[in-house]
């Protein structure tokens, strides 16, 4: 199970998680990314990972094909940093 809020900050728009990011999960991710990036205005994007759990392989391909699109990413636990700093990305925001 995954839990998507989105927040409208702005400059920023953020994809806060939480559950696990796997399975059919993360083409609902993609899917909400991708309205994101289509609307005008050129707002950027933050996924917030403070709250998930785990990740698999699909949502690993889908954080690094985010994180080639500059979203920037928070993570606060070992894991969930690790996955980010796997992707090349710093981590935005709070740790």
């Amino acid at each position: 199970m995954l839990r998507i809020t989105t927040q409208d900050g702005g400059r920023l728009f953020t994809l806060q998680l939480e559950g696990r990011l796997a399975g059919p999960w993360v083409a609902v991710l993609r899917d909400c990314w991708e309205r994101q990036l289509a609307r005008p205005g050129g707002q950027g994007i933050r996924v917030d990972l403070r709250g998930v759990t785990f990740v698999d392989a699909a949502g690993k391909a889908l954080l690094k094909e985010m994180c080639r699109q500059n979203v920037q990413f928070d993570a606060c636990d070992c894991e969930m940093i690790a996955t980010v700093a796997e992707l090349g990305r710093p981590l935005g925001g709070s740790q």
